[in-house]
């Protein structure tokens, strides 16, 4: 049984009803509650802008939810933990569900175990003072809170200052070892594709002191938060931009582009994303532009590299990451 299919057995929808789905536009069941929900509004409370590009439905940013909307204005929530990236966006998911919903409104949830869907029961126990398991199929489950008296109100907890969201101040191994390999000349025009909270671009932006650093995510989670250390920072030749990979700088040319791509979306291991940053930055660098890629070793990325560039080689790594260079991008 498809992910939709167990929804739409558990969840009945009327024409006039408001929906919001929480972080979670990438769920198919997205699609049938649009057509069934008439006269009511499907709105997409959304970090992920790669997810929004092809909707026409109403969307706000996940973290600025309540800056936006009023409370108690929602008849049902519908949270997927497959598309939270850990368990402070599942917090503030349930936190900003007992803030949207109407007195009587439901919180769907639906996940599996290694998900987090066990201890997801009980935090919205805690939470909303009632917890009904609706469905099991393959380890998936649907949960489904009441918002009543009983529903604690507590602050909202802010994304942007959760610790585990971003290791603040922070570089993970790759990033580090990318940044061990990296030349980065005066001049540069760089861009850092997958920017994510900004630590590898403003380390750029410091050492082309006469270039430029062009940050793109695709999360506004992490615009946000590289925005707001840009402007700690005091660095000038940063901008930070959302962006679906290289979508938003196509038109523009760069000496030097780096990235530590994902390689998991909605909770399973992918390789597309790297592939197609790899594309896009052979269609963004220059003549003799140079591109950097960390990636874990298992990861087979030489052979796109080698369709859209002459010139591969590894410049840096250890024995879990290897930091690859790319230079001389091939005519498309």
């Amino acid at each position: 049984m498809l992910q939709s299919d167990l929804l739409s057995k558990t969840i009945k929808l009327s024409g006039a009803m408001h929906v919001l789905f929480l972080n979670s536009a990438a769920h198919p069941f997205v699609n049938l509650a649009a057509r069934q929900v008439r006269t009511g509004t499907i709105t997409l409370a959304e970090d992920n802008v790669a997810t929004l590009h092809a909707t026409t439905l109403r969307h706000i940013p996940y973290h600025e939810y309540t800056l936006r909307e009023p409370p108690a204005t929602m008849d049902i929530a519908i949270l997927d933990l497959l598309y939270q990236p850990n368990n402070a966006w599942i917090q503030y998911g349930l936190q900003l569900a007992a803030y949207a919903l109407k007195q009587t409104g439901t919180l769907y949830v639906t996940g599996a175990k290694e998900r987090g869907i066990l201890s997801t029961k009980k935090r919205m126990e805690e939470l909303f003072g009632n917890v009904e398991t609706l469905a099991i199929h393959k380890g998936q489950r649907v949960l489904a809170a009441r918002k009543g008296n009983q529903t604690a109100v507590i602050p909202l907890m802010n994304l942007l200052d959760a610790p585990s969201v971003f290791a603040t101040g922070k570089l993970d191994e790759g990033t580090r070892l990318l940044l061990d390999a990296l030349e980065v000349r005066k001049t540069d025009d760089a861009l850092d594709l997958g920017s994510g909270a900004g630590y590898l671009g403003l380390r750029i932006a410091r050492l082309a002191t006469k270039g430029s650093v062009t940050m793109v995510d695709a999360s506004l989670v992490a615009v946000a938060l590289a925005r707001r250390l840009s402007e700690q920072s005091g660095l000038s030749n940063v901008r930070v931009l959302p962006g679906d990979g290289a979508q938003a700088v196509l038109a523009q040319r760069f000496d030097l582009v780096v990235t530590n791509p994902p390689f998991h979306l909605g909770g399973l291991q992918t390789s597309a994303i790297a592939h197609r940053f790899i594309r896009e930055a052979a269609h963004v660098l220059r003549p003799r532009g140079r591109f950097y890629l960390v990636a874990n070793r298992f990861l087979k990325y030489e052979p796109t590299l080698q369709a859209h560039f002459h010139a591969i080689e590894e410049v840096g790594g250890n024995t879990r990451y290897k930091v690859l260079r790319a230079m001389q991008p091939k005519q498309p």
